[in-house]
């Protein structure tokens, strides 16, 4: 099964440069494989009971275990000495939270909490304990966060691992400023926007020119971010990721392998998502169709009134164009095919010489040397690239809707 969806172009200079723009990276399979740095003290350990339970060994934090702290969280097995004042000037939440009068020992231990309480009756080192049912790794980087501030890094796999956590915190315990301002850091990966998408298709091509075809690793799984997106409420996230998801073909999507690891079924998708990733590939797919079709229509105003004289170069290269597009994007299927953006900003190079580099000064795709016959008309030219835009910003707003989005 191929795995890789970089598209491959119409056709490709001679010396095996791409066009600037990128479908998505390798397949599904590349989830998080983000190790959290070791950062507990597993020297300073300290017995609790927990209920019923037999005795575990929770261990302090290293970085976040404050002597003047006045509070412990306790994550899984890992204790945070923090301060109330800090958790409080951030968190709504825990404001609320130490705002309230706490239960009396008798009280405590006579009935089981049903929500988050403060336990002053088995303090640590002078302070109450308050168990989170969160991951040590997420309270980690929220915590890290409040203090030094958010240090985001790439919007690679192991960067959305620690900013999800983050922000699923941060949803959680109504910490707003930094709920934003992760939703912000993920939106340079998937934008609102068509320039945003743009800029971040750009990035993944120069990863890939680097890293080799079929070997970037800028993104994690569209799938991962839809599942995000979903949980902590941010729907501004969805659209990209429905298209990134809907570029892969279906057995990327259904079927695994022993190479590439997890398919989407392996993903808790919900039914209603899954039935929208398929109702907008299937609209994705028509507006190829419609895009190429309208090309080729002769009533299209690309071939007619843009000059007084009929250039005959203009027409039998763009009906080329068309041949060719028919042909690699709905008839072979080639990849590329289920990425109407990509299609479109394809067919919107400048009709000469559909990309073959006639020496070796031509240093990319698009730049070969025109003839002397099509040269004289820029006007087809410039029509060509304006009907792209046009298209293209039509397409990225119709997005939601190919995908029954509510946004």
């Amino acid at each position: 099964m191929q795995t890789s969806y970089y598209p491959t172009p119409i056709m490709i200079s001679a010396n095996g440069h791409y066009p600037p723009r990128s479908p998505p990276p390798n397949g599904l399979s590349r989830r998080s494989t983000h190790t959290p740095r070791s950062s507990v003290d597993r020297h300073s350990q300290i017995t609790a009971p927990v209920g019923d339970s037999a005795p575990v060994q929770p261990s302090k934090h290293t970085d976040l275990w404050f002597c003047d702290g006045s509070i412990v969280l306790r994550a899984e097995d890992t204790l945070f000495r923090v301060h109330k004042s800090q958790l409080a000037r951030h968190s709504a939440f825990f404001r609320d939270l130490f705002s309230l009068p706490q239960p009396s020992a008798d009280s405590a231990t006579s009935t089981a909490p049903t929500a988050l309480q403060i336990d002053t009756t088995n303090e640590i080192e002078g302070c109450p304990v308050l168990r989170l049912f969160d991951t040590a790794e997420d309270v980690e980087n929220l915590l890290m966060a409040l203090y030094d501030g958010p240090n985001f890094g790439k919007n690679d796999s192991a960067d959305f691992r620690m900013v999800s956590g983050i922000l699923r915190l941060a949803t959680k315990y109504l910490v707003d400023s930094l709920r934003t301002k992760a939703l912000v850091h993920l939106s340079r990966a998937w934008p609102t926007s068509l320039k945003g998408w743009d800029a971040r298709e750009d990035l993944a091509r120069a990863d890939e020119m680097q890293s080799g075809p079929g070997m970037s690793t800028v993104y994690p799984s569209p799938a991962d971010v839809v599942i995000l997106a979903r949980e902590v409420n941010a729907p501004s996230l969805l659209p990209s990721a429905f298209y990134d998801l809907s570029r892969y073909h279906y057995t990327q999507l259904f079927e695994q392998d022993d190479e590439n690891g997890n398919s989407i079924t392996d993903l808790p998708l919900s039914n209603a998502d899954l039935q929208r990733l398929a109702l907008g590939k299937e609209a994705s797919q028509h507006a190829i169709t419609t895009l190429i079709r309208s090309m080729g229509s002769h009533s299209h105003p690309l071939l007619l009134g843009h000059h007084t004289h009929s250039h005959r170069s203009c027409r039998r290269d763009f009906s080329e164009l068309v041949a060719l597009a028919t042909q690699h994007y709905l008839f072979d299927r080639e990849r590329g095919c289920t990425d109407p953006l990509y299609v479109a900003e394809e067919l919107g190079q400048p009709l000469y010489d559909f990309g073959q580099a006639s020496g070796a000064d031509d240093a990319r795709f698009g730049e070969s040397r025109r003839s002397a016959e099509v040269s004289e008309c820029e006007a087809c030219a410039r029509a060509l690239a304006m009907w792209t835009t046009r298209e293209r910003e039509r397409m990225w707003k119709m997005i939601p809707l190919w995908f029954r989005l509510d946004v």
